[in-house]
């Protein structure tokens, strides 16, 4: 993708809880050691009557409180002391793993090359890149004009995140695009880590601030109409992208033009340009149906096309090239097609390459003299190189290792005779290459440095299929040290939503777990399309559960095969993985030595039931919709972590959270631990970690972020020690 269209904004899982009457019933509790004011014992949160009627059931939820009813400001005194004593009781009991949290962070720090920069791309008439230098928190971009020497006089710098982070506690950049042109950048950011986005313009001859400043966007950033106009979506008061917006650069935000407005409130708007940047494409949809507006990008107040009418079930996407339509869409196989359409007929759609239960098609990439099709063939990655005029000549580009990820990096033109690909496998560090594409070679640009030194023939991976319950083989990717003790511990991770595959690249942190006598697995779980759209399919709505005895049966497994044994197999996952963490102590506690569960979706049944809340009306496709469906109500209810706590001896849990955190907001796992608190039966640790200065992908600063896995890991180490 270009910069000029590029945007970072990824949705896992969602969760807001249903709000009501508050009545005190008996006050909390924590125990302070007044001579160091350190506490000595958990905080207790106080429970608080409130009750409401569904489907004929009446539901107790006496934490409901712990919900701030000015959200999304916070400044209800007994939640924030609430929070304040869960971080307090977390530092109290983390204090005596300081020295392994540093250590931890030290090795993770000194894996990464800390003064780095990417493969320059070439778009029009400059080179792009991004770098970090020594110590920094944050990237700079850079470009240069194509065919100056590369010796730094022509260099120019086009965004400094680490001055834009300075003195801030939260940075997060959304989008950011330079226009066709190559004279403005528009960018936009987060200071808080709610998801609300400031855009701004730069004009990059004079380094100078347009006075162009737009609030509150949730989007991508496109340049139309001859570098004169900025589309964009805002977020309303709902979190939710109901359109898109034209600016026009020089002009009152107030007078900005909607182009296009949802009515659905379950759907999201997004826009982009067209590969050959000749179109403006409007998208919106939910998680299961989708529809396409297209309009000329130098006339983007033209009458839109709408390309075919939404149908449920049916996601499609478009792109186009003289005078065809290229359509990707799962209309007449669940793992997708390819076909064409005339621009003129944009809805007759002739198939170009058939669905396949093989062959999964996840994307579609036009360039001038080829296109290129992305996909998985038995859950690895597959990219080919095909071409217009010869529908029969079909080239996979082929990679060195058996289990690997790879995929299109930036490729920024559409007239080029190179791709940019990127590759990584679990024991394979993060590579670049270029394609060429008519000599069907691979060229090594670079490989990802670990400077504290890294051996790949120390390591194995291998690929797994482990049979579940039902008789379905659930694939699992497994990385250990060669010299590793069989029966050793091992940490299995999981996420199993939204169609999201977990693949199975490289990570430096992972190391610190693996040399320490860790195998490392990821259990590929249905509700990610790992295995194509089926397995998606086969993990949500009715058949959700599935996801989770996936996981459990992922865990017997592998202590049936050897790899470890009965309480030495540590968890973690976050937000929908979460949730999954949530239903896995609840069901299988005694698996399990020690459970991470980051951000989680634990109070599934409140969230679908309030359709007022930002994501729930979008969420009902992927879990269903308790308040009109009895039996959605009913299967919900028999999982939702939050609402199937009992009294039973659960694993040591560290559970983490953010204040501002508006996908799975902080009084889930505050609400979740709180009535873990109540019920369990055991003496093992849990804890609450509650940033109360960022989101859902907690700290932002690639150190920062290090410390937050570091404390992780050094939970999980302490926990297991005995195992």
């Amino acid at each position: 993708m270009s910069i000029r269209n590029a945007s970072r904004f990824v949705l896992l899982a969602l969760g807001i809880v249903l709000a009501g009457p508050l009545q005190a019933k008996e006050k909390s509790t924590e125990r302070t050691d007044l001579t160091t004011n350190t506490p000595s014992a958990p905080p207790i949160a106080e429970k608080r009557e409130h009750t409401f009627t569904t489907h004929g059931v009446t539901i107790s939820d006496p934490y409901a409180w712990l919900r701030d009813q000015s959200y999304p400001t916070v400044d209800d005194k007994d939640v924030l002391d609430h929070l304040k004593a869960e971080n307090a009781w977390f530092e109290a009991r983390m204090a005596a793993q300081k020295p392994m949290v540093d250590a931890l962070f030290t090795e993770m720090r000194a894996r990464i090359k800390e003064a780095d920069k990417s493969v320059p791309y070439k778009d029009g008439d400059w080179l792009y890149w991004i770098e970090y230098e020594q110590g920094a928190e944050y990237k700079k971009w850079w470009r240069r004009p194509v065919g100056a020497v590369a010796d730094g006089k022509a260099d120019q710098l086009i965004l400094d995140e680490t001055q834009l982070a300075k003195g801030k506690e939260y940075f997060q950049l959304g989008a950011i695009a330079v226009s066709q042109n190559g004279k403005l950048l528009a960018y936009s950011s987060d200071t808080d880590g709610s998801e609300r986005y400031t855009v701004h313009v730069k004009d990059l001859a004079t380094g100078k601030l347009l006075p162009d400043t737009i609030p509150g966007t949730l989007s991508s950033l496109v340049w139309v109409a001859g570098d004169t106009g900025l589309v964009y979506s805002l977020a309303n008061e709902n979190w939710r992208t109901d359109n898109a917006r034209l600016h026009w650069l020089g002009k009152p935000v107030s007078g900005d033009v909607e182009l296009y407005h949802e009515d659905d409130e379950g759907y999201r708007v997004g826009s982009s340009l067209s590969s050959n940047e000749k179109w403006l494409i409007i998208g919106t949809g939910d998680n299961e149906t989708s529809e396409v507006r297209m309009v000329p990008a130098d006339q983007p107040l033209a009458k839109p096309l709408l390309v075919r009418a939404r149908q449920k079930g049916v996601e499609y996407d478009v792109d186009e090239r003289d005078g065809t339509l290229f359509v990707h869409a799962n209309d007449t196989h669940e793992n997708f097609r390819l076909a064409t359409a005339p621009i003129d007929k944009p809805s007759e759609w002739t198939t170009l390459i058939e669905g396949s239960d093989e062959f999964y098609l996840t994307g579609v990439d036009l360039f001038r003299d080829f296109y290129v099709t992305e996909g998985r063939r038995h859950g690895l990655d597959q990219i080919e190189v095909r071409y217009y005029d010869d529908p029969a000549r079909i080239e996979p580009i082929v990679f060195p290792e058996a289990s690997y990820t790879a995929g299109l990096g930036n490729n920024a033109e559409w007239a080029t005779d190179k791709l940019r690909l990127s590759y990584e496998s679990m024991v394979s560090p993060a590579t670049t290459y270029d394609y060429d594409v008519a000599g069907r070679s691979l060229e090594v640009l670079k490989v990802q440095e670990i400077p504290s030194g890294y051996d790949a023939s120390l390591y194995v991976t291998e690929r797994l299929e482990i049979e579940v319950r039902d008789g379905v083989k659930v694939p699992v990717s497994v990385m250990m040290r060669k010299d590793r003790k069989p029966g050793g511990p091992l940490h299995l991770y999981g996420y199993g939503a939204y169609g999201m595959s977990i693949d199975p690249g490289f990570s430096t942190t992972r190391l610190s777990l693996v040399d320490r006598g860790f195998a490392y697995a990821i259990a590929h779980i249905r509700g990610g399309d790992d295995l194509g759209r089926a397995w998606y399919k086969a993990g949500k709505l009715q058949a959700r559960t599935n996801t989770f005895n996936d996981f459990v049966d992922v865990a017997k497994g592998l202590i049936a095969r050897g790899y470890t044994s009965a309480g030495k197999v540590s968890a973690s996952g976050g937000s929908a993985g979460g949730e999954l963490m949530g239903a896995i102590v609840n069901s299988d506690p005694e698996l399990f030595g020690a459970v991470v569960a980051q951000v989680p979706f634990v109070d599934v049944l409140n969230t679908m039931l309030d359709g007022s809340l930002p994501l729930t009306p979008g969420e009902w496709p992927e879990w269903g919709n308790p308040i009109e469906d009895k039996a959605a109500f009913d299967l919900i209810r028999s999982y939702s972590p939050y609402d199937n706590v009992r009294a039973h001896a659960y694993p040591p849990m560290l559970v983490t959270a953010g204040l501002n955190d508006p996908r799975v907001t902080y009084w889930e796992p505050a609400k979740w631990v709180a009535r873990l608190r109540e019920m369990k039966t055991d003496g093992n640790e849990l804890l609450l970690k509650t940033n109360m200065g960022a989101g859902h992908g907690g700290k932002s600063g690639r150190f920062e972020s290090l410390r937050e896995t570091a404390e992780e890991y050094a939970f999980v180490l302490w926990q297991m020690s005995g195992n």
